[in-house]
């Protein structure tokens, strides 16, 4: 039985084309692995505080010093990242805001970007903590076409979350694009092509 975490972070709800790319992966991964079991995380419904300085304090403070506040933020972040670590597939949908991620998304990797939980430093530098036997599956979706020409330089989106997943250890991504929805010729068949190229390995 294979556990899915399906991480959502656009906030436009059902008119976004990135829940609905999301959705087709976790719907194709189902098929492959009968009896599968979703969690979803949905950052717009539920979304992560920004970072402030009582969550970095908590963070870098020894647990036998919290407070109450830093235990419930302590176990807030751990809880997330728990659901990393039980997943045996990820699933983040990302749709392309100002060539980077959602907020609700960069918010979501403060909390669970944390040394000793998704990662450590030993002599040979960083060390990922998740299991690399993890898979992950980006549902990108972008008004404009960043996967190859001249704005190929301006994706901070996809990059982005693989480097993040990679430094927690899970290296194998595998990256679905809904692109040009926002170009006329390009836009009224681009999430069809996208959904219709899904292939789970």
């Amino acid at each position: 039985m294979k556990n899915i975490l399906h991480i959502i972070s656009s906030p436009r709800a059902e008119i976004s084309a990135s829940r609905k790319l999301g959705n087709a992966v976790v719907e194709k991964i189902k098929e492959k692995y009968s009896g599968a079991v979703v969690k979803e995380r949905d950052l717009t419904k539920n979304p992560v505080p920004l970072l402030e300085q009582k969550h970095i304090n908590t963070f870098f403070s020894p647990a036998e010093s919290y407070s109450s506040e830093q235990v419930e933020i302590h176990e807030y972040s751990t809880g997330l990242i728990a659901e990393l670590q039980e997943a045996d597939i990820i699933v983040v949908d990302s749709p392309m805001y100002n060539f980077s991620v959602p907020a609700t998304l960069r918010a979501y990797f403060d909390f669970t970007s944390r040394a000793g939980y998704t990662f450590k430093y030993d002599e040979n530098g960083p060390k990922g903590l998740l299991n690399n036997n993890k898979k992950l599956y980006i549902a990108f979706t972008s008004g404009n076409i960043y996967s190859e020409g001249p704005y190929q330089i301006y994706d901070s989106n996809v990059p982005y979350i693989k480097n993040v997943f990679g430094f927690y250890g899970v290296s194998d991504a595998s990256v679905f694009r809904a692109e040009g929805l926002a170009i006329p010729g390009i836009m009224e068949t681009s999430l069809e092509r996208a959904i219709e190229g899904i292939t789970i390995d």
